[in-house]
């Protein structure tokens, strides 16, 4: 006798997760996950299995991990091709500002006698924005208070890629953070 498949009720997702996010991921973690089948349809799953063998493509190193899924509706078949959201770390009532505000500074004025030392390899090693001198510290946050820009210094905590937490730093709920300038 062949068995060619078990209890499709029950199922598991392979996931793999890259090394830098691996340290946050733990079994018992709750995730969703979308198949193209139901592209409007997100499926709950939990991490069952995080593996120990590093598997590398392209010099991306990746860890497998087995997330478990309740089919009892029987949408989902083997072989379909599924994008996981893993949640590592739950945060309520927190202080968050858009990520692009912790990229943000404002252009520096050029100086006229150094206009012409910028050029060349010197100005690619002493860059015209505020931010790129400080190696991108995400520390640091403009404001606008009375219609004036204001530097502030902050702690940052998690993120989602969207939205960071602030953990510390002058910055309260209501004020408002500069992301990006327009010439108009």
């Amino acid at each position: 006798m062949r068995r060619l498949a078990e209890d499709l009720r029950q199922m598991e997702l392979q996931v793999d997760i890259d090394e830098a996010d691996i340290g946050r991921v733990a079994v018992g973690n709750k995730a969703k996950f979308t198949v193209d089948a139901y592209d409007e349809r997100r499926f709950p799953a939990e991490i069952s299995e995080i593996r120990f063998a590093p598997e590398t493509i392209d010099g991306v190193v990746t860890y497998k991990t087995i997330l478990t899924i309740d089919n009892a509706e029987m949408l989902l078949r083997p072989g379909m091709t599924a994008t996981a959201d893993i949640v590592v770390a739950e945060i309520t009532r927190a202080l968050v500002v858009p990520n692009a505000a912790l990229r943000y500074a404002p252009p520096r004025a050029p100086a006229e006698d150094t206009e012409e030392e910028r050029s060349g390899l010197l100005g690619m090693l002493i860059p015209d924005r505020l931010d790129d001198a400080a190696g991108g510290d995400n520390k640091t946050l403009w404001v606008l208070k009375d219609g004036i820009a204001q530097e502030i210094a902050v702690r940052a905590g998690d993120s989602d890629g969207l939205v960071t937490e602030i953990l510390e730093g002058p910055l309260a709920e209501g004020d408002t953070v500069i992301t990006d300038q327009s010439d108009g």
